[in-house]
């Protein structure tokens, strides 16, 4: 499982997402252009010092991105899962699979047409209705990941751990 953020905006937002893809082993892909620049202060301060366990890759464009994801698995296209407010399968009723591509818009505007357009598969994050438009992206970057990992029961591998205390500390 990967995330790809197409086009981020905002550098704490990207900052938080580090940090769960450090937390999680997953890949993180972005999309460029950048709102901001990869040593921005309020980026590198929202992932901490988890930076170094991320996998992070800039892409120039989407394209880019795509023909690797292609190459690297062997002439199958990935299956990406674009997220969207402004519509998609309620997120706790999609099933995931264990090498999706999470995709995630730009805070101001969500992914463009021409991007929702090379995929079927969409998601949403069941919202109470006229509270707001949509969650902060990196909210809704953790609620997906995790309901995805936990879909595809990989939380329940002996290496995820409950806490950052030890096993013995759980008893």
């Amino acid at each position: 499982m990967e995330i790809l953020l197409y086009q981020p905006e905002i550098p704490p937002n990207t900052g938080n997402i580090a940090r769960l893809c450090a937390m999680t082993g997953v890949r993180l892909n972005l999309i460029e252009p950048l709102g901001f620049k990869l040593e921005d202060r309020y980026l590198k301060r929202a992932g901490l010092d988890y930076w170094p366990q991320v996998e992070l890759v800039v892409w120039p464009h989407m394209q880019a991105w795509f023909d690797a994801a292609v190459a690297a698995r062997n002439g199958r296209p990935p299956r990406c899962v674009m997220t969207s407010a402004k519509g998609g399968q309620a997120l706790h009723h999609f099933s995931f699979a264990e090498d999706d591509c999470l995709v995630f818009g730009p805070e101001t505007r969500g992914l463009p047409e021409d991007v929702l357009a090379l995929s079927p598969w969409r998601v949403r994050i069941p919202m109470l209705a006229g509270r707001g438009r949509c969650l902060n992206l990196s909210t809704s970057a953790g609620i997906v990941l995790y309901a995805a990992l936990a879909h595809c029961g990989i939380l329940d591998g002996p290496e995820w751990q409950l806490s950052a205390t030890s096993p013995e500390d759980a008893s």
